[in-house]
């Protein structure tokens, strides 16, 4: 499939997913929060699709966590069956689907946050670019913390599907270290990948860019 072409196939999976996921979710108003960073998403990447077109690998993960926000967001986190699965083959004594979703929270943004900052900035690759990279992605996992805070004291027990929180004081620390786990994993995994599909890239950008004058 030829690149330009695979951001929009993925955009129209990925519309037919969430239409799905809204069918029979067992809390539509939990659903909205889940999948409210999609709506957000979506829309962003296509406006700047044209002018900032990311790597395939970019697009490819961010349909994937889309997909792991649907599910979640479907049945709530705490009742996700494959969760469930999970639970009973590691003997886990709760539902760890929202471990998976933080884990991606992590390891999706640390693709998307290095790639802006190799594009964008005077930052090269190296150990300062895994710190920044790192410290970006444990601030958002941070932030969506805080919302989680916000939608506790403004929607009270009305929210605690969304918190997802199954009993577990530590949730909260345990979300931002799924987060930071999946941060430095991403890039330990996937940077040559990376590196490849950014000069890729940029050779088509310069191309086009000779093309055009």
């Amino acid at each position: 499939m030829r690149p330009r072409l695979e951001p929009i196939a993925l955009l129209a999976a990925g519309t037919v997913a969430l239409v799905l996921s809204r069918v029979g979710a067992l809390e539509p108003g939990t659903w909205l929060l889940e999948i409210f960073p999609i709506l957000i998403a979506a829309p962003l990447l296509a406006i700047t699709a044209a002018r900032f077109p990311l790597t395939p690998l970019a697009y490819r993960l961010i349909f994937v966590h889309a997909l792991i926000l649907m599910l979640g967001g479907h049945y709530t986190y705490a009742k996700v069956p494959l969760g469930f699965d999970l639970q009973e083959l590691l003997h886990l004594s709760r539902n760890p689907y929202d471990r998976i979703g933080h884990f991606a929270q992590g390891f999706v943004p640390a693709i998307i946050a290095r790639e802006i900052l190799l594009r964008r900035s005077p930052l090269g690759r190296g150990r300062w670019l895994v710190f920044v990279v790192t410290s970006i992605c444990l601030a958002l996992s941070a932030t969506y913390e805080l919302v989680e805070w916000a939608a506790a004291v403004i929607g009270g027990s009305s929210a605690e599907s969304f918190l997802g929180t199954q009993g577990d004081v530590w949730d909260t620390q345990w979300d931002m270290l799924m987060a930071l786990i999946g941060a430095i994993t991403a890039q330990l995994v996937l940077s040559r990948l990376h590196d490849r599909q950014l000069a890729r890239l940029g050779d088509e950008a310069r191309i086009v860019s000779e093309a055009v004058a």
